[in-house]
Protein backbone atom coordinates (compact mmCIF):
# COMPACT_ATOMS: atom_id res chain seq x y z
CA UNK A 1 0.00 0.00 0.00
CA UNK A 2 2.75 2.46 1.01
CA UNK A 3 2.64 6.22 0.61
CA UNK A 4 -0.19 6.08 -1.94
CA UNK A 5 -2.61 4.94 0.75
CA UNK A 6 -4.11 6.56 3.83
CA UNK A 7 -5.45 4.47 6.70
CA UNK A 8 -8.60 5.35 8.62
CA UNK A 9 -9.66 4.00 12.00
CA UNK A 10 -13.33 4.38 12.91
CA UNK A 11 -14.63 3.99 16.45
CA UNK A 12 -18.32 3.68 15.64
CA UNK A 13 -21.15 4.37 18.07
CA UNK A 14 -24.87 4.94 17.64
CA UNK A 15 -24.71 8.73 17.60
CA UNK A 16 -21.11 9.66 16.88
CA UNK A 17 -18.03 8.18 15.21
CA UNK A 18 -14.46 9.00 16.16
CA UNK A 19 -12.18 9.13 13.10
CA UNK A 20 -8.37 8.90 12.91
CA UNK A 21 -6.53 9.26 9.58
CA UNK A 22 -2.89 8.13 9.18
CA UNK A 23 -0.54 8.63 6.27
CA UNK A 24 1.07 5.62 4.65
CA UNK A 25 4.40 6.58 6.24
CA UNK A 26 5.24 8.80 9.19
CA UNK A 27 2.93 9.63 12.09
CA UNK A 28 0.79 12.41 10.66
CA UNK A 29 -2.70 12.12 12.10
CA UNK A 30 -5.96 13.84 11.25
CA UNK A 31 -8.59 13.34 13.94
CA UNK A 32 -12.20 14.45 14.06
CA UNK A 33 -15.67 13.36 15.15
CA UNK A 34 -18.60 12.87 12.85
CA UNK A 35 -22.28 12.11 13.34
CA UNK A 36 -22.83 8.42 12.64
CA UNK A 37 -25.86 9.24 10.49
CA UNK A 38 -23.95 11.61 8.19
CA UNK A 39 -22.14 8.97 6.14
CA UNK A 40 -21.87 11.09 2.97
CA UNK A 41 -20.31 13.95 4.93
CA UNK A 42 -17.82 11.50 6.47
CA UNK A 43 -16.94 10.10 3.04
CA UNK A 44 -16.48 13.64 1.67
CA UNK A 45 -14.04 14.55 4.47
CA UNK A 46 -12.04 11.36 3.93
CA UNK A 47 -11.84 11.91 0.18
CA UNK A 48 -10.66 15.47 0.75
CA UNK A 49 -7.99 14.26 3.17
CA UNK A 50 -6.87 11.55 0.73
CA UNK A 51 -6.21 13.99 -2.13
CA UNK A 52 -6.52 11.29 -4.75
CA UNK A 53 -4.81 8.56 -2.74
CA UNK A 54 -6.37 5.23 -1.90
CA UNK A 55 -8.38 5.07 1.33
CA UNK A 56 -8.51 1.96 3.52
CA UNK A 57 -10.76 2.16 6.60
CA UNK A 58 -11.70 -0.24 9.38
CA UNK A 59 -14.02 -0.47 12.35
CA UNK A 60 -14.87 -3.17 14.87
CA UNK A 61 -17.70 -5.59 14.33
CA UNK A 62 -20.55 -4.78 16.68
CA UNK A 63 -24.19 -3.73 17.00
CA UNK A 64 -23.87 -1.22 14.15
CA UNK A 65 -23.49 -4.12 11.72
CA UNK A 66 -22.35 -3.64 8.13
CA UNK A 67 -24.37 -0.55 7.26
CA UNK A 68 -21.44 1.87 7.50
CA UNK A 69 -19.11 -0.38 5.48
CA UNK A 70 -21.67 -0.72 2.69
CA UNK A 71 -22.42 3.01 2.72
CA UNK A 72 -18.72 3.91 2.49
CA UNK A 73 -18.20 1.33 -0.26
CA UNK A 74 -20.97 3.04 -2.24
CA UNK A 75 -18.90 6.25 -1.98
CA UNK A 76 -15.78 4.48 -3.31
CA UNK A 77 -14.03 3.93 0.04
CA UNK A 78 -12.57 0.53 0.91
CA UNK A 79 -13.75 -0.31 4.43
CA UNK A 80 -13.24 -3.44 6.52
CA UNK A 81 -15.20 -4.77 9.48
CA UNK A 82 -12.69 -6.44 11.81
CA UNK A 83 -13.01 -9.01 14.58
CA UNK A 84 -12.78 -7.28 18.01
CA UNK A 85 -11.52 -10.41 19.78
CA UNK A 86 -8.50 -10.61 17.44
CA UNK A 87 -7.34 -7.00 17.87
CA UNK A 88 -3.90 -6.93 19.60
CA UNK A 89 -3.97 -5.44 23.11
CA UNK A 90 -1.05 -3.76 24.88
CA UNK A 91 -0.84 -5.16 28.44
CA UNK A 92 0.27 -1.87 29.95
CA UNK A 93 -2.41 0.31 28.37
CA UNK A 94 -4.80 1.59 31.02
CA UNK A 95 -6.45 4.55 29.26
CA UNK A 96 -9.27 3.94 26.81
CA UNK A 97 -11.09 6.66 24.87
CA UNK A 98 -12.89 6.78 21.54
CA UNK A 99 -10.08 8.94 20.10
CA UNK A 100 -7.40 6.48 21.20
CA UNK A 101 -9.41 3.51 19.90
CA UNK A 102 -9.79 5.10 16.47
CA UNK A 103 -6.07 5.89 16.26
CA UNK A 104 -5.18 2.38 17.41
CA UNK A 105 -7.34 0.88 14.67
CA UNK A 106 -5.65 3.06 12.06
CA UNK A 107 -2.17 2.08 13.29
CA UNK A 108 -2.98 -1.63 13.35
CA UNK A 109 -4.62 -1.40 9.93
CA UNK A 110 -1.47 0.20 8.53
CA UNK A 111 0.63 -2.57 10.12
CA UNK A 112 -1.63 -5.29 8.68
CA UNK A 113 -2.52 -6.67 12.12
CA UNK A 114 -6.32 -6.61 11.84
CA UNK A 115 -8.46 -9.61 10.89
CA UNK A 116 -11.52 -8.76 8.77
CA UNK A 117 -14.70 -10.75 9.33
CA UNK A 118 -16.55 -12.36 6.46
CA UNK A 119 -19.46 -10.15 5.50
CA UNK A 120 -22.78 -11.72 4.52
CA UNK A 121 -24.82 -10.37 1.66
CA UNK A 122 -27.91 -8.40 2.68
CA UNK A 123 -30.03 -11.45 1.81
CA UNK A 124 -27.86 -13.79 3.87
CA UNK A 125 -27.89 -11.35 6.78
CA UNK A 126 -31.69 -11.17 6.66
CA UNK A 127 -32.10 -14.96 6.80
CA UNK A 128 -29.46 -15.19 9.52
CA UNK A 129 -31.41 -12.67 11.60
CA UNK A 130 -34.55 -14.75 11.01
CA UNK A 131 -32.78 -17.79 12.48
CA UNK A 132 -31.49 -15.76 15.42
CA UNK A 133 -34.95 -14.30 15.99
CA UNK A 134 -36.34 -17.82 16.27
CA UNK A 135 -33.56 -18.65 18.76
CA UNK A 136 -34.49 -15.61 20.85
CA UNK A 137 -38.17 -16.55 20.70
CA UNK A 138 -37.35 -20.09 21.85
CA UNK A 139 -35.37 -18.74 24.79
CA UNK A 140 -38.29 -16.47 25.73
CA UNK A 141 -40.61 -19.48 25.57
CA UNK A 142 -38.37 -21.45 27.93
CA UNK A 143 -38.28 -18.54 30.39
CA UNK A 144 -42.07 -18.17 30.25
CA UNK A 145 -42.53 -21.88 30.93
CA UNK A 146 -40.16 -21.71 33.88
CA UNK A 147 -42.07 -18.80 35.41
CA UNK A 148 -45.36 -20.65 35.06
CA UNK A 149 -44.09 -23.96 36.43
CA UNK A 150 -42.38 -22.31 39.41
CA UNK A 151 -45.54 -20.33 40.22
CA UNK A 152 -47.51 -23.59 40.26
CA UNK A 153 -44.83 -25.29 42.35
CA UNK A 154 -45.13 -22.55 44.98
CA UNK A 155 -48.86 -23.38 45.18
CA UNK A 156 -48.25 -27.13 45.38
CA UNK A 157 -49.58 -27.79 41.85
CA UNK A 158 -47.31 -30.42 40.24
CA UNK A 159 -48.17 -32.32 37.06
CA UNK A 160 -47.27 -36.01 37.48
CA UNK A 161 -49.23 -37.69 34.68
CA UNK A 162 -46.59 -37.63 31.96
CA UNK A 163 -44.24 -35.30 30.14
CA UNK A 164 -44.59 -31.55 30.45
CA UNK A 165 -45.70 -29.24 27.64
CA UNK A 166 -47.60 -31.92 25.76
CA UNK A 167 -51.22 -31.39 24.69
CA UNK A 168 -52.35 -33.35 27.73
CA UNK A 169 -50.25 -31.16 30.01
CA UNK A 170 -51.67 -28.00 28.42
CA UNK A 171 -55.22 -29.26 29.02
CA UNK A 172 -54.30 -29.80 32.67
CA UNK A 173 -52.91 -26.26 32.88
CA UNK A 174 -56.03 -24.69 31.38
CA UNK A 175 -58.12 -26.48 34.00
CA UNK A 176 -56.29 -24.99 36.98
CA UNK A 177 -58.31 -22.64 39.23
CA UNK A 178 -57.28 -20.66 42.33
CA UNK A 179 -59.27 -19.33 45.24
CA UNK A 180 -57.34 -16.09 45.46
CA UNK A 181 -58.19 -13.66 42.68
CA UNK A 182 -54.60 -12.42 42.56
CA UNK A 183 -53.30 -15.96 42.10
CA UNK A 184 -55.72 -16.55 39.25
CA UNK A 185 -54.67 -13.30 37.58
CA UNK A 186 -50.97 -14.20 37.83
CA UNK A 187 -51.61 -17.72 36.53
CA UNK A 188 -53.67 -16.46 33.58
CA UNK A 189 -50.95 -13.97 32.68
CA UNK A 190 -48.18 -16.58 32.82
CA UNK A 191 -50.21 -19.11 30.84
CA UNK A 192 -51.14 -16.52 28.24
CA UNK A 193 -47.47 -15.57 27.87
CA UNK A 194 -46.52 -19.22 27.33
CA UNK A 195 -49.17 -19.68 24.64
CA UNK A 196 -48.22 -16.42 22.92
CA UNK A 197 -44.51 -17.33 22.99
CA UNK A 198 -45.32 -20.76 21.58
CA UNK A 199 -47.24 -19.17 18.69
CA UNK A 200 -44.27 -16.93 17.94
CA UNK A 201 -41.88 -19.89 17.76
CA UNK A 202 -44.25 -21.86 15.52
CA UNK A 203 -44.70 -18.90 13.20
CA UNK A 204 -40.96 -18.25 12.91
CA UNK A 205 -40.23 -21.93 12.29
CA UNK A 206 -42.84 -21.95 9.51
CA UNK A 207 -41.11 -18.95 7.91
CA UNK A 208 -37.75 -20.72 8.21
CA UNK A 209 -39.20 -23.84 6.59
CA UNK A 210 -40.42 -21.72 3.67
CA UNK A 211 -36.98 -20.13 3.31
CA UNK A 212 -35.14 -23.46 3.51
CA UNK A 213 -36.70 -24.75 0.26
CA UNK A 214 -35.72 -21.63 -1.69
CA UNK A 215 -32.52 -20.93 -3.60
CA UNK A 216 -29.70 -20.76 -2.49
CA UNK A 217 -30.54 -22.59 0.74
CA UNK A 218 -32.42 -25.64 -0.56
CA UNK A 219 -29.35 -27.63 -1.65
CA UNK A 220 -27.06 -27.19 1.41
CA UNK A 221 -29.99 -27.58 3.81
CA UNK A 222 -30.92 -30.82 2.07
CA UNK A 223 -27.37 -32.15 2.38
CA UNK A 224 -27.13 -31.34 6.09
CA UNK A 225 -30.52 -32.91 6.81
CA UNK A 226 -28.97 -36.27 5.86
CA UNK A 227 -27.07 -36.14 9.18
CA UNK A 228 -28.79 -37.62 12.21
CA UNK A 229 -29.95 -34.93 14.62
CA UNK A 230 -29.96 -32.24 11.92
CA UNK A 231 -33.35 -31.15 10.58
CA UNK A 232 -34.51 -27.98 8.83
CA UNK A 233 -34.04 -25.53 11.73
CA UNK A 234 -30.55 -26.78 12.57
CA UNK A 235 -29.48 -27.03 8.93
CA UNK A 236 -30.67 -23.55 7.96
CA UNK A 237 -29.06 -22.05 11.06
CA UNK A 238 -25.71 -23.65 10.20
CA UNK A 239 -25.89 -22.55 6.56
CA UNK A 240 -26.68 -18.94 7.46
CA UNK A 241 -24.09 -18.75 10.23
CA UNK A 242 -21.26 -20.29 8.19
CA UNK A 243 -22.00 -18.63 4.81
CA UNK A 244 -19.71 -20.13 2.15
CA UNK A 245 -18.10 -23.31 3.56
CA UNK A 246 -15.22 -22.92 1.09
CA UNK A 247 -13.74 -20.14 3.21
CA UNK A 248 -12.73 -22.83 5.74
CA UNK A 249 -9.73 -24.67 4.34
CA UNK A 250 -10.04 -27.61 6.75
CA UNK A 251 -12.43 -29.07 9.34
CA UNK A 252 -10.04 -27.95 12.07
CA UNK A 253 -10.41 -24.34 10.94
CA UNK A 254 -14.20 -24.63 11.17
CA UNK A 255 -13.98 -26.18 14.64
CA UNK A 256 -11.79 -23.28 15.79
CA UNK A 257 -14.19 -20.73 14.26
CA UNK A 258 -17.07 -22.24 16.24
CA UNK A 259 -15.00 -22.37 19.44
CA UNK A 260 -15.07 -26.15 19.91
CA UNK A 261 -11.31 -26.73 20.07
CA UNK A 262 -9.55 -27.10 23.46
CA UNK A 263 -7.87 -24.08 24.96
CA UNK A 264 -4.14 -24.41 25.57
CA UNK A 265 -1.55 -22.75 27.80
CA UNK A 266 1.86 -24.23 27.09
CA UNK A 267 5.32 -22.95 27.90
CA UNK A 268 8.66 -24.65 27.55
CA UNK A 269 8.21 -28.37 28.07
CA UNK A 270 4.85 -28.09 29.83
CA UNK A 271 1.61 -28.49 27.89
CA UNK A 272 -1.72 -27.64 29.53
CA UNK A 273 -5.02 -28.01 27.68
CA UNK A 274 -8.31 -26.87 29.15
CA UNK A 275 -11.94 -26.63 28.13
CA UNK A 276 -13.12 -25.47 24.75
CA UNK A 277 -12.27 -21.90 23.78
CA UNK A 278 -15.93 -20.83 23.29
CA UNK A 279 -14.74 -18.17 20.87
CA UNK A 280 -16.20 -17.36 17.48
CA UNK A 281 -19.75 -18.13 16.47
CA UNK A 282 -21.79 -19.05 19.56
CA UNK A 283 -24.99 -19.66 17.56
CA UNK A 284 -23.41 -22.40 15.45
CA UNK A 285 -21.74 -23.88 18.54
CA UNK A 286 -25.01 -24.09 20.45
CA UNK A 287 -26.92 -25.70 17.59
CA UNK A 288 -24.16 -28.27 17.00
CA UNK A 289 -24.07 -29.26 20.67
CA UNK A 290 -27.85 -29.73 20.61
CA UNK A 291 -27.55 -31.95 17.53
CA UNK A 292 -24.68 -33.93 19.09
CA UNK A 293 -26.96 -35.23 21.86
CA UNK A 294 -28.57 -37.53 19.26
CA UNK A 295 -25.33 -39.54 19.10
CA UNK A 296 -26.23 -41.34 22.32
CA UNK A 297 -29.21 -43.11 20.73
CA UNK A 298 -29.08 -46.55 19.12
CA UNK A 299 -27.79 -46.79 15.57
CA UNK A 300 -30.91 -46.65 13.47
CA UNK A 301 -32.05 -44.84 10.36
CA UNK A 302 -35.53 -43.69 11.36
CA UNK A 303 -38.41 -43.18 8.97
CA UNK A 304 -38.08 -39.41 9.29
CA UNK A 305 -34.36 -39.60 8.46
CA UNK A 306 -35.06 -41.77 5.40
CA UNK A 307 -37.55 -39.19 4.17
CA UNK A 308 -35.02 -36.39 4.67
CA UNK A 309 -32.45 -38.30 2.62
CA UNK A 310 -34.76 -38.82 -0.36
CA UNK A 311 -33.32 -37.48 -3.64
CA UNK A 312 -30.05 -36.45 -1.97
CA UNK A 313 -26.62 -37.37 -3.46
CA UNK A 314 -25.51 -40.92 -2.64
CA UNK A 315 -22.07 -39.67 -1.60
CA UNK A 316 -23.60 -37.35 0.97
CA UNK A 317 -25.83 -40.11 2.38
CA UNK A 318 -22.84 -42.48 2.68
CA UNK A 319 -20.87 -39.80 4.54
CA UNK A 320 -23.84 -39.14 6.83
CA UNK A 321 -24.03 -42.88 7.67
CA UNK A 322 -20.33 -42.87 8.45
CA UNK A 323 -20.84 -39.86 10.71
CA UNK A 324 -23.72 -41.56 12.55
CA UNK A 325 -21.62 -44.66 13.32
CA UNK A 326 -18.52 -42.71 14.25
CA UNK A 327 -20.25 -40.24 16.55
CA UNK A 328 -22.27 -42.97 18.29
CA UNK A 329 -19.13 -44.98 19.06
CA UNK A 330 -17.29 -41.87 20.14
CA UNK A 331 -20.00 -40.75 22.57
CA UNK A 332 -20.28 -44.12 24.29
CA UNK A 333 -16.49 -44.61 24.38
CA UNK A 334 -16.09 -41.33 26.26
CA UNK A 335 -18.97 -42.01 28.65
CA UNK A 336 -17.78 -45.53 29.53
CA UNK A 337 -14.27 -44.10 30.05
CA UNK A 338 -15.67 -41.92 32.83
CA UNK A 339 -16.30 -38.64 31.04
CA UNK A 340 -19.48 -36.76 31.87
CA UNK A 341 -22.24 -36.78 29.30
CA UNK A 342 -21.78 -33.04 28.80
CA UNK A 343 -18.08 -33.42 27.98
CA UNK A 344 -18.80 -36.38 25.73
CA UNK A 345 -21.44 -34.42 23.85
CA UNK A 346 -19.11 -31.44 23.42
CA UNK A 347 -16.41 -33.71 22.01
CA UNK A 348 -18.93 -35.25 19.64
CA UNK A 349 -20.10 -31.78 18.59
CA UNK A 350 -16.52 -30.95 17.63
CA UNK A 351 -16.38 -34.02 15.38
CA UNK A 352 -19.86 -33.26 14.06
CA UNK A 353 -18.54 -29.87 12.93
CA UNK A 354 -15.95 -31.75 10.89
CA UNK A 355 -18.65 -33.86 9.26
CA UNK A 356 -20.69 -30.71 8.53
CA UNK A 357 -17.65 -29.30 6.73
CA UNK A 358 -17.19 -32.54 4.78
CA UNK A 359 -20.88 -32.82 3.84
CA UNK A 360 -21.06 -29.24 2.57
CA UNK A 361 -17.79 -29.60 0.68
CA UNK A 362 -18.89 -32.89 -0.89
CA UNK A 363 -22.32 -31.55 -1.72
CA UNK A 364 -20.82 -28.46 -3.32
CA UNK A 365 -18.58 -30.66 -5.50
CA UNK A 366 -21.44 -32.96 -6.53
CA UNK A 367 -23.99 -30.18 -7.11
CA UNK A 368 -23.29 -29.66 -10.84
CA UNK A 369 -23.94 -33.35 -11.55
CA UNK A 370 -27.29 -33.08 -9.75
CA UNK A 371 -28.54 -30.22 -11.93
Amino acid sequence: MGKATIFVGLDVHKDETAVAVLEGSGREVLEFRQSSSAVRRLAKKLLEAAKGRRIVAAYESGPCGYYLRRALAAQGIDCQVVAPSLIPVRPGQRIKTDRRDARKLAELLRAGLLTPVTEPTPGEEAVRDLCRCREDAQQNLVRARHRLSKMLLRRGRVYREGRHWTQRHLLWLRGQRFEEAADQAVFDEYLGTVEWAQERVVGLEARMAETAVQTPYAAPVGWLRCLRGVDTITALTLVTELYDIRRFRSPRQLMAYIGLVPSEHSSGGSVHRGGITKTGNSHARRILIEAAWHARHHLKVSKALRLRRRDQPAEVIALADRAMRRLHRRWWHLVTAGKSTQKATTAVARELAGFVWAVLQLGTQSEPSQT
